[in-house]
Protein backbone atom coordinates (compact mmCIF):
# COMPACT_ATOMS: atom_id res chain seq x y z
CA UNK A 1 0.00 0.00 0.00
CA UNK A 2 1.27 3.47 -0.90
CA UNK A 3 2.44 5.61 2.04
CA UNK A 4 0.30 8.40 0.60
CA UNK A 5 -2.85 6.37 1.23
CA UNK A 6 -1.73 5.73 4.80
CA UNK A 7 -0.92 9.42 5.27
CA UNK A 8 -4.33 10.50 3.98
CA UNK A 9 -6.05 7.93 6.20
CA UNK A 10 -4.10 9.22 9.21
CA UNK A 11 -5.11 12.83 8.48
CA UNK A 12 -8.73 11.73 8.51
CA UNK A 13 -8.40 9.52 11.57
CA UNK A 14 -6.51 11.86 13.87
CA UNK A 15 -8.16 15.03 12.62
CA UNK A 16 -11.69 13.77 12.82
CA UNK A 17 -12.26 15.55 16.12
CA UNK A 18 -12.39 18.67 13.96
CA UNK A 19 -14.90 16.92 11.69
CA UNK A 20 -17.10 16.13 14.69
CA UNK A 21 -17.10 19.79 15.64
CA UNK A 22 -18.07 20.91 12.14
CA UNK A 23 -20.50 18.12 11.26
CA UNK A 24 -22.02 17.23 14.63
CA UNK A 25 -24.80 19.71 13.98
CA UNK A 26 -25.44 18.10 10.61
CA UNK A 27 -26.00 14.75 12.33
CA UNK A 28 -28.62 16.45 14.49
CA UNK A 29 -30.27 17.91 11.40
CA UNK A 30 -30.50 14.43 9.89
CA UNK A 31 -32.12 13.11 13.05
CA UNK A 32 -34.67 15.91 13.08
CA UNK A 33 -35.29 15.46 9.39
CA UNK A 34 -35.81 11.71 9.54
CA UNK A 35 -39.02 10.29 8.06
CA UNK A 36 -41.88 10.51 10.58
CA UNK A 37 -39.35 11.97 13.06
CA UNK A 38 -38.09 8.43 13.69
CA UNK A 39 -34.34 8.35 13.02
CA UNK A 40 -33.20 5.27 11.12
CA UNK A 41 -29.96 3.50 11.98
CA UNK A 42 -29.16 3.49 8.25
CA UNK A 43 -29.24 7.30 7.91
CA UNK A 44 -25.65 7.83 9.18
CA UNK A 45 -24.45 5.09 6.81
CA UNK A 46 -26.07 6.66 3.75
CA UNK A 47 -24.91 10.13 4.79
CA UNK A 48 -21.29 9.03 5.17
CA UNK A 49 -21.38 6.98 1.97
CA UNK A 50 -22.44 10.13 0.14
CA UNK A 51 -19.75 12.17 1.89
CA UNK A 52 -17.00 9.69 0.96
CA UNK A 53 -18.25 9.59 -2.63
CA UNK A 54 -17.87 13.35 -2.94
CA UNK A 55 -14.33 13.14 -1.51
CA UNK A 56 -13.37 10.45 -4.03
CA UNK A 57 -14.84 12.47 -6.91
CA UNK A 58 -13.03 15.71 -6.12
CA UNK A 59 -9.83 13.75 -5.48
CA UNK A 60 -10.09 12.10 -8.90
CA UNK A 61 -10.74 15.47 -10.56
CA UNK A 62 -7.78 17.16 -8.86
CA UNK A 63 -5.41 14.21 -9.32
CA UNK A 64 -6.33 13.78 -12.98
CA UNK A 65 -6.16 17.49 -13.79
CA UNK A 66 -2.76 18.08 -12.17
CA UNK A 67 -1.17 14.95 -13.63
CA UNK A 68 -2.55 15.82 -17.08
CA UNK A 69 -1.22 19.37 -16.94
CA UNK A 70 2.14 18.09 -15.74
CA UNK A 71 2.43 15.67 -18.67
CA UNK A 72 1.33 18.25 -21.23
CA UNK A 73 3.78 20.84 -19.97
CA UNK A 74 6.59 18.35 -19.49
CA UNK A 75 7.29 19.87 -16.09
CA UNK A 76 7.31 16.63 -14.11
CA UNK A 77 9.58 18.33 -11.59
CA UNK A 78 6.59 20.48 -10.64
CA UNK A 79 5.05 17.40 -9.00
CA UNK A 80 8.05 17.23 -6.67
CA UNK A 81 7.46 20.85 -5.68
CA UNK A 82 3.77 20.12 -5.12
CA UNK A 83 4.73 17.13 -3.01
CA UNK A 84 6.89 19.41 -0.88
CA UNK A 85 3.94 21.79 -0.49
CA UNK A 86 1.71 18.85 0.47
CA UNK A 87 4.23 17.85 3.15
CA UNK A 88 4.28 21.38 4.58
CA UNK A 89 0.48 21.40 4.54
CA UNK A 90 0.44 18.15 6.53
CA UNK A 91 2.71 19.71 9.16
CA UNK A 92 0.38 22.72 9.36
CA UNK A 93 -2.57 20.36 9.79
CA UNK A 94 -0.72 18.66 12.65
CA UNK A 95 -0.20 22.01 14.36
CA UNK A 96 -3.88 22.75 13.85
CA UNK A 97 -5.02 19.40 15.27
CA UNK A 98 -2.90 19.91 18.38
CA UNK A 99 -4.28 23.46 18.65
CA UNK A 100 -0.74 24.86 18.54
CA UNK A 101 -1.67 26.99 15.50
CA UNK A 102 -5.09 27.84 14.09
CA UNK A 103 -4.10 29.28 10.72
CA UNK A 104 -6.13 26.70 8.78
CA UNK A 105 -9.27 28.55 9.81
CA UNK A 106 -8.24 31.23 7.31
CA UNK A 107 -8.11 28.58 4.57
CA UNK A 108 -11.58 27.33 5.52
CA UNK A 109 -12.99 30.85 5.36
CA UNK A 110 -11.68 31.14 1.80
CA UNK A 111 -14.07 28.36 0.74
CA UNK A 112 -17.13 29.91 2.37
CA UNK A 113 -17.95 31.93 -0.75
CA UNK A 114 -18.46 28.84 -2.92
CA UNK A 115 -20.22 27.03 -0.07
CA UNK A 116 -22.94 29.69 -0.04
CA UNK A 117 -24.05 28.48 -3.47
CA UNK A 118 -23.84 24.74 -2.67
CA UNK A 119 -25.41 24.49 0.80
CA UNK A 120 -28.99 25.45 -0.22
CA UNK A 121 -29.19 22.27 -2.32
CA UNK A 122 -28.62 20.17 0.80
CA UNK A 123 -31.17 22.08 2.85
CA UNK A 124 -33.82 21.41 0.21
CA UNK A 125 -33.47 17.67 0.94
CA UNK A 126 -34.81 18.14 4.47
CA UNK A 127 -36.92 16.71 5.88
CA UNK A 128 -35.72 13.34 4.62
CA UNK A 129 -38.49 11.35 2.99
CA UNK A 130 -36.46 8.14 3.04
CA UNK A 131 -33.17 7.09 4.70
CA UNK A 132 -31.52 6.76 1.26
CA UNK A 133 -32.03 10.50 0.75
CA UNK A 134 -29.22 10.97 3.27
CA UNK A 135 -26.83 9.89 0.47
CA UNK A 136 -27.25 13.00 -1.72
CA UNK A 137 -27.33 15.09 1.45
CA UNK A 138 -23.94 13.66 2.47
CA UNK A 139 -22.60 14.07 -1.07
CA UNK A 140 -23.40 17.79 -0.98
CA UNK A 141 -22.08 18.25 2.56
CA UNK A 142 -18.80 16.62 1.51
CA UNK A 143 -18.00 19.95 -0.17
CA UNK A 144 -18.15 21.83 3.15
CA UNK A 145 -15.03 24.06 3.42
CA UNK A 146 -12.60 22.19 5.66
CA UNK A 147 -8.87 22.60 6.18
CA UNK A 148 -8.42 18.85 6.61
CA UNK A 149 -10.08 18.17 3.26
CA UNK A 150 -7.88 20.77 1.58
CA UNK A 151 -4.81 19.14 3.09
CA UNK A 152 -5.78 15.71 1.79
CA UNK A 153 -6.45 17.25 -1.63
CA UNK A 154 -2.85 18.41 -1.84
CA UNK A 155 -1.88 14.73 -1.69
CA UNK A 156 -4.39 13.92 -4.44
CA UNK A 157 -2.81 16.67 -6.54
CA UNK A 158 0.58 14.92 -6.48
CA UNK A 159 -0.80 11.39 -6.81
CA UNK A 160 0.00 11.16 -10.53
CA UNK A 161 -3.43 10.03 -11.78
CA UNK A 162 -7.17 10.44 -11.37
CA UNK A 163 -7.45 6.93 -9.91
CA UNK A 164 -4.82 7.52 -7.24
CA UNK A 165 -6.26 10.95 -6.48
CA UNK A 166 -9.68 9.44 -5.90
CA UNK A 167 -8.28 6.61 -3.77
CA UNK A 168 -6.29 9.02 -1.60
CA UNK A 169 -9.39 11.06 -0.84
CA UNK A 170 -11.34 7.86 -0.21
CA UNK A 171 -8.64 6.82 2.28
CA UNK A 172 -8.99 10.20 3.96
CA UNK A 173 -12.76 9.74 4.16
CA UNK A 174 -12.38 6.27 5.64
CA UNK A 175 -10.15 7.78 8.29
CA UNK A 176 -12.91 10.17 9.31
CA UNK A 177 -15.55 7.44 9.26
CA UNK A 178 -15.20 6.13 12.86
CA UNK A 179 -15.69 9.61 14.30
CA UNK A 180 -18.57 10.53 12.03
CA UNK A 181 -20.36 7.26 12.76
CA UNK A 182 -19.75 7.92 16.45
CA UNK A 183 -21.52 11.26 16.03
CA UNK A 184 -24.39 9.62 14.16
CA UNK A 185 -24.85 6.87 16.73
CA UNK A 186 -24.01 8.91 19.83
CA UNK A 187 -20.83 7.05 20.83
CA UNK A 188 -19.70 9.63 23.37
CA UNK A 189 -16.69 7.67 24.70
CA UNK A 190 -15.05 7.58 21.28
CA UNK A 191 -15.73 11.27 20.77
CA UNK A 192 -14.11 12.10 24.12
CA UNK A 193 -11.03 10.06 23.19
CA UNK A 194 -10.45 11.96 19.98
CA UNK A 195 -10.91 15.31 21.69
CA UNK A 196 -8.47 14.48 24.49
CA UNK A 197 -5.24 16.48 24.79
CA UNK A 198 -3.01 13.39 24.79
CA UNK A 199 -4.64 11.95 21.67
CA UNK A 200 -4.37 15.27 19.82
CA UNK A 201 -0.71 15.77 20.72
CA UNK A 202 0.34 12.21 19.83
CA UNK A 203 -1.57 12.44 16.55
CA UNK A 204 0.07 15.77 15.74
CA UNK A 205 3.56 14.37 16.36
CA UNK A 206 2.83 11.40 14.06
CA UNK A 207 1.69 13.71 11.27
CA UNK A 208 4.64 16.08 11.75
CA UNK A 209 7.05 13.14 11.50
CA UNK A 210 5.42 11.89 8.30
CA UNK A 211 5.31 15.40 6.86
CA UNK A 212 9.02 15.92 7.53
CA UNK A 213 9.81 12.52 5.99
CA UNK A 214 7.82 13.40 2.87
CA UNK A 215 9.37 16.87 2.62
CA UNK A 216 12.85 15.34 2.77
CA UNK A 217 11.91 12.91 -0.01
CA UNK A 218 10.65 15.78 -2.18
CA UNK A 219 13.88 17.71 -1.60
CA UNK A 220 15.88 14.66 -2.70
CA UNK A 221 13.79 14.47 -5.87
CA UNK A 222 14.59 18.13 -6.51
CA UNK A 223 18.29 17.56 -5.90
CA UNK A 224 18.60 19.72 -2.81
CA UNK A 225 19.81 16.88 -0.58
Amino acid sequence: MSPDFIGAFMIGLVGAGHCMGMCGGIASLLSMGAPNNKPSSSIPLFYNFGRLSSYALIGAIVGGAISGLSELSGLTQSLAWLRFVAAIFMILVALYIAKWWQGLLVVEKAGQYIWKFISPAGKHLLPLKHPTHAFPFGFIWGWLPCGLVYSALTWSAVSGSALNGGLIMLAFGLGTLPSMLAVGYGASHFQKLQKSLIFRNISALILISYGMYTAAGAMRMLGFI
